[in-house]
């Protein structure tokens, strides 16, 4: 699995979130690891300079093994609340995916 990770130019501190975030996702996907072929992260600041609300957005996209890409995304007040936030709405969603597969009526 492919994690590649897109972070907006005003974000501080790119290298040290970038490993936290790649680590987090292989963590948190291992068990999908050998159905997906790649997982996208796209991390952005919404507001800019401004810190009203939640202006932290993490889109993320995984793209299973001969299946259709999965995107969800997660705004909050911190990049890792908001990746955090789409990991679990990521990891709910292929959960779904990959059990309509080996879930048919029973079999």
């Amino acid at each position: 699995m492919q994690v590649q990770i897109n972070t907006a130019n005003n974000i501080e501190g790119r290298e040290a979130l970038m490993e936290s975030i790649e680590a987090d996702v292989r963590s948190r996907l291992s068990r999908y690891e050998s159905r997906l072929t790649r997982v996208e992260v796209h991390v952005g600041d919404e507001n800019g300079e401004r810190t009203e609300g939640e202006d932290k957005r993490c889109v993320m996209e995984a793209r299973p093994a001969g299946l259709d890409p999965v995107t969800v995304t997660d705004q909050a007040r911190s990049i890792d609340q908001a990746t955090s936030g789409a990991l679990g709405k990521l990891s709910s969603a292929l959960e779904r995916t990959f059990g309509k597969l080996t879930d048919r009526k029973g079999h």
